[in-house]
């Protein structure tokens, strides 16, 4: 018997977000992480903007991108806590989601090689493989999909109704 998919479990009995899928979300939304670095400079702000994103405009654009990853990780919290209700039929789609944001994230990589004339860069290669391996990840990671279908409508009906719970028997 194999039990390694205990440790998948929190103390409730709900699946627990992949981390993973964390670090897939910090990649997506990796301009929001460089806005934040950049506030804690006093002395030039843009400097370490502009150390990984050259051009302004690829710098909005992954802010623009990064927000979904932004809004993904309020819809994992709101999980966590199994409310508002209202997100569990939106919590169901987020693998499509992701890779929505994915193909963007991928576009806006082949727009800054693009804009480098297509000369090979670190950044870009890691990028590049980043965005391979989160692609193979979303498609191919069992624990991902069962986390996505974790949140079902039965549970739900089951919270809203206390004459569900369980009666002492006499």
């Amino acid at each position: 018997m194999n039990f390694s998919n205990i440790t998948w479990l929190d103390d409730k009995g709900h699946i627990k977000p992949p981390l993973y899928l964390y670090f897939m979300l910090i990649f997506i939304a990796r301009g929001w992480c460089i806005f934040i670095a950049s506030l804690t400079q006093s002395s030039d702000r843009a400097a370490l903007v502009a150390m990984f994103y050259p051009q302004k405009s690829d710098f909005v654009m992954a802010l623009i991108a990064g927000f979904g990853a932004l809004l993904i990780y309020g819809f994992i919290i709101a999980e966590r806590k199994r409310k508002p209700s209202w997100v569990r039929p939106l919590f169901a789609q987020l693998k499509w989601c992701l890779l929505l944001l994915l193909v963007i994230d991928g576009a806006l990589l082949f727009e800054r090689s693009i804009n480098s004339h297509y000369v090979y860069s670190w950044s870009t290669g890691l990028d590049a493989l980043l965005l391979f391996w989160s692609l193979i990840y979303l498609f191919k990671s069992k624990r991902l999909s069962h986390y996505f279908a974790d949140w079902n409508k039965d549970e739900d009906e089951q919270v809203g109704k206390p004459e569900l719970a369980e009666k002492p028997s006499k």
